[in-house]
């Protein structure tokens, strides 16, 4: 099983501001993550996207080619590409460049988001947000097959002929969706027989079985192999030597993050109680020892029918990046030996 870090770039926010010196310094502390994450083996990091200020990732592509310049070995992708706000054409350009800068280390992971700021900031509209989504991941895989491409549809202008360059290393350049809790989301990468990664940052992880087996029964059904049909889990995630530390180092930031997301969206505060459940045996988050993490991501591979990548979202709780190197280095040397051994 690969393993590897998400990050959505968080900004040093400090009374809900911050600094273009503190904005260069987080983005300083994010690069060396990354760096040390290549240095102690993890396979692979992400680079999210989102429009808000609290986040640095609205151009996910500059970071992951700073990245690539500074890493030999771990795999580095979009976590995730908003693709509904984004011209496809742009965007494989952009993963192609990144795929020869990296000598063949780029994936993308595209999808909708969770987030609806880059639907008015680009001139689109909401109500139309699936309908986007389809086709221009539909584009995009016709610009990954075709050197030449002949395109036509409702959201942007027809290509007739078009030749779109350059073409990455890879041949095909990986392109995973992600996806959330939508069935037909699942039905859909089943039966293009791209790999699916699914976020699953909250509830219990095997209530998602359903969703899983409808992903591969549509990819079967639709003739792609079972080696295609690969599922991935993007989760929030912090290790630390024990697990009292790393509830007592998480939960405040966690805390204060879902709380001020949830009252945009209608949810109650976070209290320690559902904290608990959540990095219980069944919940959602990965937060713990490394040897109760390590157990528990086999669990959840297990009770999805077989995950082949799981990916730590640890930024989201204001960890110092002291903490997140630690975190790091215990994921990469112990988490993955004991998930793998």
């Amino acid at each position: 099983m690969e393993i590897g870090i998400d990050s959505f770039a968080a900004a040093s926010l400090r009374d809900d501001k911050s600094s273009a010196s503190d904005s260069v310094q987080a983005v300083e502390e994010l690069l060396e993550r990354i760096t040390y994450a290549d240095q102690v083996g993890l396979d692979v990091f992400g680079i999210g996207e989102h429009h808000r200020k609290e986040f640095l990732d609205s151009a996910p592509t500059i970071i992951l080619a700073a990245a690539a310049a500074q890493t030999k070995r771990i795999r580095l992708t979009s976590a995730v590409t908003v693709l509904s706000a984004a011209d496809p054409v742009r965007v494989f350009q952009n993963f192609a460049t990144l795929d020869l800068i990296s000598r063949g280390r780029i994936e993308m992971v595209v999808g909708r988001g969770s987030f609806t700021e880059a639907f008015p900031l680009f001139g689109l509209k909401l109500q139309d947000y699936d309908e986007l989504f389809t086709e221009k991941l539909n584009l995009l895989l016709n610009i990954r097959a075709n050197e030449i491409v002949n395109w036509s549809g409702k959201f942007r202008s027809a290509l007739n002929n078009q030749a779109i360059y350059p073409r990455p290393l890879q041949n095909p350049l990986p392109i995973w969706i992600g996806v959330g809790g939508t069935p037909e989301s699942f039905v859909r990468a089943g039966k293009l027989g791209l790999p699916l990664m699914v976020a699953i940052i909250g509830g219990e992880t095997h209530r998602f079985r359903p969703l899983v087996d409808l992903y591969k029964a549509a990819g079967k059904k639709a003739g792609h192999s079972p080696e295609q049909l690969k599922v991935g889990l993007h989760s929030l995630g912090y290790v630390a030597n024990t697990t009292a530390e790393a509830m007592e180092d998480y939960y405040p930031g966690y805390a204060e993050t879902f709380t001020r997301i949830g009252k945009e969206r209608g949810w109650p505060p976070v209290t320690r109680t559902q904290f608990a459940a959540q990095a219980g045996p069944l919940g959602a988050l990965l937060v713990g020892s490394t040897e109760e993490v390590a157990v528990k991501i086999l669990r959840h591979s297990d009770v999805l029918g077989g995950i082949s990548r799981v990916t730590f979202q640890m930024d989201n709780a204001g960890l110092s990046h002291i903490k997140l190197l630690k975190a790091i280095e215990l994921i990469g040397t112990r988490v993955a030996s004991l998930v793998n051994g």
